[in-house]
């Protein structure tokens, strides 16, 4: 059984700094982002082929974030300077992921048995991903506390107040998208070097995964204030890598995955009913009113 919760803890955190990425995307910035399927298998291609080069882990989860902020990047130049609308901008990057990632690694899978990771010290592995991912969440509740992340935040809930304050909001969704799917890559990254193998096709799914783990965190812990919205992120994968693990204990076939994903989410949107906010409008047909973002109007007024 202890190995059984280690195991869920493991996951649970390293998808949690994926999740963490998704909820800037479409919590923050209200972008549904789905190049996050491709960028997470990025960053597990470049940090295959960084390591079997002989670089350090470390530094290839460095190399991970970079090449996911650069794929971030461009779904924000394919939507603001192209025009391109904001899912098909995601769906055309993760579309083009899929054949450099082929490119990257040579072949479809890539194994690492051999080499050397993050995880190759004396320290348990749950606690070296523990620590990255508490590190992922204390960065980024202190970079939202700043007059960037301010904005950041502003462009999504009201993008008209940040537009009249002589800020471009195309750059702002360029850097919130850039950071975004770093912290996805990094995720990626991560898991390659924890299941010793890269596989192109190991971002599949992620967006959905992402979306569940920031939806449930949100729903079940929905009255607990003190809790940032990072934190849920991480607790709601946590309690959604249970859920999956949980389910294939009791005997079901894995092959029946996606359809507990979708259960999953459909018990968290019931949970909140029509008081959930996923925070981007194409989903508002489903859902209204939540939690909104704390006096962004005050805040911005430190740029006038």
């Amino acid at each position: 059984m202890d190995g059984f919760i280690i195991n869920i803890l493991e996951q649970g955190f390293i998808f949690s700094i994926m999740s963490i990425g998704v909820y800037i995307t479409y919590k923050i910035l209200d972008f549904p982002d789905l190049s996050v399927d491709g960028t997470f298998a990025l960053g597990a291609a470049v940090t295959a082929t960084s390591l079997l080069k002989g670089i350090n882990p470390f530094m290839s989860l460095i190399l991970a974030f970079i090449v996911g902020c650069l794929a971030g990047g461009v779904t924000g130049l394919l939507h603001v300077k192209l025009k391109i609308t904001n899912l098909l901008s995601g769906i055309l990057v993760m579309i083009g992921l899929y054949s450099i990632n082929l490119r990257i690694m040579g072949k479809a899978n890539v194994p690492l048995f051999a080499q050397s990771t993050i995880f190759s010290s004396s320290i348990s592995p749950v606690i070296v991903i523990f620590i990255f991912a508490i590190l992922t969440k204390v960065v980024l509740d202190l970079f939202l506390k700043t007059k960037l992340g301010f904005v950041l935040k502003a462009t999504g809930d009201n993008p008209q107040m940040v537009t009249s304050l002589g800020i471009d909001i195309g750059t702002i969704k360029i850097v919130g998208l850039m950071l975004s799917n770093g912290l996805v890559a990094i995720s990626g990254s991560m898991m390659a070097q924890y299941q010793r193998f890269s596989d192109v096709g190991m971002g599949t799914g992620i967006i959905v995964m992402g979306l569940a783990s920031v939806i449930l965190g949100e729903s079940i812990f929905k009255k607990a204030y003190f809790l940032l919205p990072t934190t849920t992120a991480i607790l709601g994968s946590i309690l959604y890598k249970a859920s999956l693990s949980l389910a294939l204990k009791l005997g079901l076939p894995p092959t029946d995955l996606k359809l507990i994903t979708c259960i999953i989410v459909i018990i968290a949107l019931s949970l909140n009913g029509k008081k959930l906010n996923l925070g981007f409008k194409a989903l508002k047909s489903f859902t209204s009113g939540g939690v909104k973002i704390a006096s962004n109007k005050e805040s911005a007024k430190s740029f006038q």
